[in-house]
């Protein structure tokens, strides 16, 4: 088995991988360059060295080896020992070991180890997908000394007939004058769709609520029997804001809703029936509308999320 596959999939997420009794393969993260020489700009990625001075084992490797591979521990720590005989054995041949993705060892010379690393992976995973961009040289300063070259011999002299050629600028201003009425009108028209449009959502909004008031139910978890209470008919004329906890078809099922409410601690009321022959019953009921939209919500927090303020002039 080759180990270095292992190796490659551990730098992805490592910045050290050791091989034990072998060295430590390093990745560096580098920044995005630009080679001005070649006009090429390169991706960031982490470029992996060598040291063959971190020979320790870490159980890094070993424990993904014998993850991957569904072995023990000590047969794969063998397996690294193997594979690490087999590239020392090469080297001492003086053959050139080639890791795929990772790069080549051979000896020098003096006979020292040297690593040379592969350029066809990049080990970041952030620049996946990127590859190096070659870029023409844009030569700015020459054209722009070309054209003042060009306006030095050539200089312009205005003549009479050239300035009558410039009578096109006055239909031109016509045609902006023009072009800005339409502009106008153009906006306004839209301006006016726009309001239509709202006040079509705003009928929509007053049917749903309508809607709302007729199949609105109230649900009482222990009910209570029948019983004849008084009703004051009559709100007090500075409450016109109403919390609704629902509305009902039957005057004896919303004295009962009401009942229960005060029970709860709401003050609690049936107000009088409304065009379609309901009878809403109300949490509480407040003489401005900030005090009703803030009851409001503590009661969508906390009771019913279903409540809704009701307006009566």
């Amino acid at each position: 088995m080759r180990i270095e596959k292992h190796i490659s999939a551990l730098l992805y997420r490592y910045q050290c991988v050791t091989v034990p009794g072998f060295g430590a393969f390093l990745a560096e993260v580098r920044p995005a360059v630009a080679d001005n020489a070649t006009n090429t700009f390169y991706p960031p990625k982490k470029a992996v060295s060598f040291n063959a001075n971190v020979k320790n084992n870490d159980g890094l490797l070993a424990n993904h080896i014998a993850l991957q591979e569904k072995i023990s521990y000590s047969e794969a720590v063998t397996l690294i020992n193997t594979a690490v005989t087999t590239w020392k054995q090469q080297l001492d041949n003086l053959d050139v070991i080639t890791l795929k993705n990772i790069g080549d060892f051979g000896l020098n010379a003096e006979g020292s180890l040297v690593f040379s690393p592969a350029d066809n992976t990049n080990y970041l995973a952030t620049a996946f997908g990127l590859a190096s961009v070659v870029s023409h040289q844009v030569k700015r300063e020459v054209l722009k000394a070309e054209v003042e070259e060009l306006e030095e011999k050539a200089p312009i002299i205005f003549t009479p007939e050239r300035k009558r050629s410039y009578s096109y600028l006055k239909y031109a201003a016509v045609f902006a004058v023009v072009a800005g009425v339409g502009g106008t009108a153009l906006v306004n028209y839209r301006n006016a769709q726009i309001a239509q449009q709202t006040l079509a959502v705003e009928k929509a909004v007053q049917q749903k609520v309508q809607q709302r008031i007729q199949e609105a139910t109230f649900f009482i978890e222990t009910p209570l029997p029948a019983v004849t209470m008084p009703v004051d008919e009559t709100l007090p004329a500075n409450l016109h804001y109403h919390i609704i906890a629902g509305a009902f078809k039957s005057e004896e099922n919303a004295d009962k809703a009401v009942a229960e409410l005060k029970t709860k601690g709401f003050k609690s009321q049936r107000l009088a029936p409304t065009k379609y022959g309901l009878y809403p019953v109300t949490y509480n009921s407040f003489a401005t509308r900030q005090e009703a939209n803030a009851g409001m919500k503590e009661l969508h927090k906390t009771t019913d999320p279903g409540a809704w303020v009701l307006t009566i002039e």
